[in-house]
């Protein structure tokens, strides 16, 4: 055997190294942006089910209690029963709003909307969204923004406009309309 050919079956060659790397560089560059692509519908129904979620839940306290959550106080007078935990959201501003909404979907609610984290005879209705398993205040997190935070208005026209807060969801409390904080996909 020559020497030649002793060193040709040892290992590859500069090109064929570099036809190798070309090929994976190509590979590479078609796979990446499909998962990228996938990423980003995954968030897309991530959302939509979150919305669905949300507007399910607000819908059926509609239904109990004739009213969205949010309008009223969830602050209830006297005691909770079995030593449990009042509301604290009073409806009197925005931040409150936003508070008197989670309260009210997250815990046991009575006819007029106050909130205990307890049940009893009076406090029967809900929790609408199980806050153990939402996290923060049972707010689900919008995954576009990743912010759980509500906006809550009460002009009745719920629209996507410049907001300073960011956050991620607007609600309006007079028509119960929910929405992603999203310019993008606020018509999920």
């Amino acid at each position: 055997m020559s020497t030649s050919q002793r060193r040709r079956s040892g290992g590859f060659s500069l090109i064929e190294l570099l036809i190798v790397v070309v090929i994976l560089a190509i590979i590479a560059a078609i796979v990446v942006p499909q998962l990228s692509a996938t990423t980003d519908d995954a968030k897309v129904s991530a959302l939509a089910s979150n919305l669905s979620r949300m507007r399910a839940a607000i819908d059926l306290y509609y239904q109990q209690h004739g009213a969205y959550p949010g309008a009223s106080t969830a602050v209830t007078p006297g005691t909770c029963p079995s030593s449990g935990t009042k509301g604290t959201g009073d409806a009197s501003n925005a931040a409150a709003q936003a508070q008197a909404f989670a309260d009210q979907l997250t815990m046991y609610t009575n006819a007029t909307g106050h909130a205990c984290s307890t049940t009893d005879s009076t406090f029967r209705f809900g929790p609408y969204i199980k806050s153990a398993e939402l996290g923060l205040n049972g707010i689900p997190k919008n995954p576009i923004t990743d912010n759980r935070t509500v906006v809550v208005v009460d002009t009745g026209n719920l629209i996507m406009t410049g907001s300073a807060t960011a956050a991620g969801w607007r609600y309006d409390i007079q028509t119960g309309k929910f929405i992603a904080d999203d310019a993008n996909y606020d018509d999920l």
